[in-house]
């Protein structure tokens, strides 16, 4: 097994090699994003059981006598509101966490094709790209300071894929927030296996 940097293990074989790029591992956004989900679901969770508990309305049935049937609507109109909202970001962000926590990128090119899986823990999908339709392999690196650089550095953010290359009319990314020097180190090994074995194929 070799690295690049330390985010970025390969293995070459005979007629393959293959990547794993692991995420950013900072103790402190780990511990803050897990917090705020904690936070962020138990508020969620009050509300959907005082909902569903009739609470929703008041604590005792006096007060919720005294709402008439126009304020009960639009209080629950309000809820559903900040329940939709509630459901966004808590999916949104709890799969960042779950990203961060268990995520890898596996990379495996051989002779017929680049296989790519986003996965976190044992859950993801492999696609294959035949070698022959990847085009215009390049590092896609957003200028510093720039607002694009600071989004995708966003500990929030999922995204942030360094490496892309065209298929068949789409653009394909991977090497979610690498750096700009590993990024490099990627691209080039990755394109030298890539012709290595197109050669072979010719």
């Amino acid at each position: 097994m070799k690295w690049i940097g330390n985010r970025i293990s390969y293995l070459d074989d005979q007629n393959k090699t293959t990547f794993i790029i692991t995420p950013e591992q900072i103790g402190v956004v780990k511990a803050l994003m897990g917090a705020w989900c904690f936070m962020w679901f138990a508020i969620g969770a009050t509300i959907i059981w005082a909902w569903l508990s009739g609470n929703i309305y008041g604590f005792d049935e006096v007060s919720q006598k005294s709402l008439d049937l126009k304020e009960r609507q639009q209080l629950l109109l309000i809820t559903i509101i900040f329940l939709v909202f509630w459901a966004y970001y808590f999916v949104r962000v709890g799969r960042t966490f779950l990203w961060i926590m268990y995520g890898r990128e596996y990379l495996k090119v051989d002779k017929i094709s680049l296989s790519l899986k986003t996965s976190i823990g044992t859950y993801g999908k492999a696609k294959e790209y035949y070698l022959e339709n990847i085009k215009k392999i390049r590092v896609s690196v957003p200028k510093e300071n720039s607002f694009q650089a600071a989004w995708e550095n966003s500990p929030w953010i999922r995204g942030g894929e360094r490496i892309e290359f065209e298929y068949l009319g789409k653009t394909i990314r991977l090497g979610r927030k690498l750096n700009p020097q590993d990024s490099k180190l990627l691209f080039q090994l990755l394109t030298n296996r890539i012709e290595s074995h197109l050669k072979k194929k010719h």
